[in-house]
């Protein structure tokens, strides 16, 4: 996640938003998974089998780490995505997390990270989604 431009990290963070012209360009254009990821954030079980199936498990398991899944959290780790440990984190404003972008230059990762926090704080969410 860390490896894409700035200019699709900004599209990612438009999808967060709701905006479908851009979730398909995602699409269209080679991203999607973070179209599908984006989709997961957002509730979709569907998206999140998509993950799974179409070789993105460490997407799949970000996004339940997100949920708070302490097993997506042990195989992230185990895993060696400990980026995405601290993504997690910072989608849930923890402290060490957000000061671990700011002393690597990542702020504006953190602020998608955020968002997503702003976006599942005023989201009702099914609590029967599959846990990782």
């Amino acid at each position: 996640m860390l490896y894409y431009s700035p200019k699709i990290w900004l599209a990612f963070q438009e999808t967060l938003k709701g905006d479908k012209k851009i979730l398909d360009w995602l699409m269209k254009n080679g991203y999607p998974e973070l179209a599908a990821l984006s989709h997961a954030v957002r509730g979709s079980e569907e998206a999140t089998t998509w993950l799974m199936k179409n070789g993105f498990p460490h997407l799949a398991a970000l996004d339940a780490a997100i949920d708070e899944d302490l097993k997506a959290y042990e195989w992230l780790h185990k895993n060696k995505h400990d980026f995405f440990i601290v993504f997690a984190d910072a989608c849930h404003a923890k402290p060490a997390a957000i000061e671990w972008f700011r002393q690597n230059h990542l702020e504006a990762i953190m602020i998608i990270a955020l968002k997503i926090k702003e976006l599942r704080d005023n989201t009702t969410y099914d609590y029967h989604k599959k846990h990782f």
